[in-house]
């Protein structure tokens, strides 16, 4: 069984069962004509036979067996923190790193970078539906360099899978570890002037007639970690009018440091502070790419969103992400909008 496979080897109707639910919405959202990147992805089978043949399985049973919904944090954490020392402890087979090596250096040729940053993804089977989200729970790493990396970071991907709250959520749930196996997709980074979350209804109001853009230059790492607030736009999603545009002041900006070969955070320039980050024409690409996922799908849905810096005026919009909506409505809206608290929901989670 080939355990690594390219995205564009998956079938859309069986991608979310092979790569899991990130990696089978990207497969299913670029056979629509949504512009996703490109990559490969280490499927759920990988996990299955990579914690079976070592022994994992079989350990962290053990350790999460005395658990439940009432367990202390304190239990949690103690849990969590053996069950990740345990699986950073324990190496891929040759063959998996020499499988993972061969497909890296594939997507460094079709990229001409012997080096090339990429985004490496968390994708579990049954995250992100329609009735629970495990949004921001699992890891992704931006700007991951060479092959050696690579695999270091798939396997933190899988320790994320134990993290104290995936695990306070699954039990809570009645969910087993064995239930959501843990895919990894392996993904061109984007390089980002600017990206954002974009939802097809109003996330507090519920209304059903705008799409809201939140942005922030460079990548949303800034975001993620509190240090700035991102623009906030509202378009029509009937004619994609921009209907609102409230410019944050920006202070900080994440985006890729060749010298570091991280995405890193630096001080915005002092002209950028104050600037609005997307223009009209820009904010009309977004809404109507998210206009287009939420027909696709027939749900409304969140769309986490790249502008390239080499964009030009009509081009496309790349999408690394979308979920089904599961805030919004007025029954119980918040009585106001936080961006920042919905970008640490929603934006893009754990660079290093």
């Amino acid at each position: 069984m080939n355990l690594v496979l390219d995205l564009a080897e998956l079938a859309p109707d069986t991608a979310t069962s092979v790569g899991g639910a990130k990696i089978g919405r990207l497969v299913e959202m670029g056979a629509a004509g949504t512009v996703v990147p490109g990559g490969f992805v280490l499927g759920v089978e990988a996990y299955r036979a990579h914690f079976r043949a070592s022994g994992l399985d079989e350990r962290i049973g053990g350790i999460v067996g005395p658990l439940s919904g009432r367990s202390s944090d304190d239990e949690l954490t103690a849990a969590s923190e053996e069950i990740v020392a345990a699986i950073r402890q324990v190496a891929l087979t040759a063959e998996l790193c020499d499988a993972i090596a061969e497909r890296y250096a594939a997507l460094c040729e079709r990229g001409r970078d012997v080096a090339l940053p990429v985004a490496v993804r968390s994708s579990a089977t049954g995250e992100d539906g329609a009735q629970s989200s495990f949004a921001g729970i699992f890891e992704t790493y931006l700007g991951i360099s060479g092959a050696a990396e690579v695999i270091d970071a798939v396997r933190d991907c899988w320790a994320s899978l134990f993290g104290p709250r995936a695990l306070c959520y699954r039990l809570e749930r009645g969910i087993s570890h064995h239930d959501m196996p843990m895919a990894v997709g392996v993904l061109e980074l984007v390089p980002a002037k600017a990206s954002g979350v974009a939802f097809s209804v109003h996330p507090v109001s519920g209304k059903g007639d705008r799409i809201v853009v939140e942005g922030s230059w460079g990548w949303g790492e800034a975001v993620v970690q509190g240090l700035v607030t991102p623009d906030r736009a509202e378009v029509g999603k009937s004619d994609l009018r921009p209907l609102r545009y409230t410019v944050a002041t920006k202070k900080v900006i994440s985006d890729y440091d060749p010298s570091r070969r991280r995405v890193a955070e630096r001080e915005m320039p002092a002209e950028l502070q104050d600037a609005r980050v997307l223009d009209d024409e820009e904010l009309r690409a977004i809404a109507d790419t998210v206009r287009r996922i939420e027909q696709h799908y027939g749900h409304a849905v969140d769309v986490e969103w790249v502008l390239s810096s080499d964009r030009t005026p009509g081009g496309p919009v790349h999408v690394v992400q979308s979920r089904p909506v599961t805030v919004g409505g007025t029954a119980a809206a918040p009585s106001s909008w936080d961006p920042a608290s919905f970008a640490l929901r929603y934006a893009f989670q754990g660079s290093r």
